[in-house]
């Protein structure tokens, strides 16, 4: 297998993303949206970088409570097909939890559907249960 380095994005990081495999994000990374999105200290980004090319990444975000320690909330994962079934997205969910931990938060949680088996696998293997959740989705631009 190739070397695939992990390194956490900031800043002045947006050019990273210029090389991406297919299945990365969910669609075209837009750079201005990026960079929003990198210069904010309380959203952390990893990305795991093959010859170049992005393969991986992870990304998450801080929430600061007033009432109780902070929490990493893990907002999306994606690997490259090619490098799927090879420990790339439990490298990228571990460094996350690390920076989440240096960082204060007491822990992190994550989001996913019922019948996403891989990351069901994935997170389950990081030594903790699911727990049933009920989301709610509201379009914004409308009158509430």
């Amino acid at each position: 297998m190739a070397k695939i380095d992990i390194r956490r994005l900031g800043p002045g990081d947006v050019s990273v993303l210029d090389r991406v495999a297919a299945d990365v994000f969910e669609g075209p990374v837009q750079k201005k949206r990026l960079a929003v999105f990198l210069r904010e200290t309380n959203h952390l980004m990893f990305v795991a970088v093959c010859d170049g090319e992005v393969v991986g990444q992870v990304r998450g975000m801080i929430h600061v409570h007033p009432d109780k320690a902070d929490e990493l909330y893990i907002d999306n994962l994606g690997v490259a097909l090619a490098f799927r079934q090879q420990g790339v997205g439990m490298r990228l969910v571990k460094v996350l939890l690390q920076a989440g931990r240096d960082q204060g938060c007491g822990e992190a949680w994550v989001g996913i559907e019922q019948n996403n088996a891989a990351a069901r696998k994935l997170y389950e293997s990081l030594g903790e249960a699911g727990e049933p959740c009920m989301i709610f989705t509201y379009k914004i631009s409308k009158n509430l």
